[in-house]
């Protein structure tokens, strides 16, 4: 409730989703040209793997010059998660959370991965930190990022075969497995 108008605030009045944006048409409003939700309180946007390169790049010239997290999710065999009703689920996402320091702003991005061809656009030319964690999504769940600067395993041994996060690893007893440290 807006004590000083004596109205509730409801999601239409959120300054980050304009009239421009809102199709008539489609079910959910739209933000960046995408659809977008909201989730304890932060701003959420959902793409596809076509989409996800030019929505970073526009989020980049809006203000959101950080990205504090990039992972992957596997959904296989869960049928719970909640999309706009025009976004095509599939078994791979990526979630990458953004913040724009200077406007105090957050950001989160859902971009659904197609299991058969499992690979996005590299966001590392847009924020260069986040090539370690593209990396561990390579590693955990075979996604593959075109342009990376440097796809090697950062977690797994060179010679692991699988992806453990993937749902549909097998499950089991693991050897560990260490590398040779020479004079030892």
């Amino acid at each position: 409730m807006n004590e000083d108008e004596g109205t509730e605030e409801t999601k239409d009045s959120d300054p980050d989703v304009g009239e421009d944006d809102q199709d008539p048409d489609l079910a959910s409003p739209r933000l960046y040209g995408v659809p977008v939700t909201e989730s304890h309180g932060q701003v959420v946007l959902h793409t596809d793997k076509n989409g996800y390169n030019d929505l970073v790049g526009a989020l980049v010239d809006d203000g959101f010059g950080v990205c504090i997290d990039l992972c992957g999710a596997d959904y296989l065999g869960n049928e719970t998660r909640v999309l706009p009703e025009e976004v095509a689920p599939e078994r791979f996402e990526v979630v990458v959370n953004l913040l724009d320091i200077d406007a105090v702003r957050r950001i989160r991005i859902r971009a659904q991965v197609d299991e058969s061809d499992p690979e996005l656009i590299s966001i590392t030319p847009f924020y260069p930190g986040a090539e370690a964690m593209e990396r561990e999504a390579i590693d955990m769940f075979g996604l593959q990022f075109q342009g990376h600067p440097d796809p090697t395993p950062i977690l797994l041994p060179d010679d692991w075969e699988g992806h453990p996060l993937r749902k549909d690893f097998a499950i089991g007893r693991i050897p560990v497995q260490f590398k040779a440290v020479e004079g030892r």
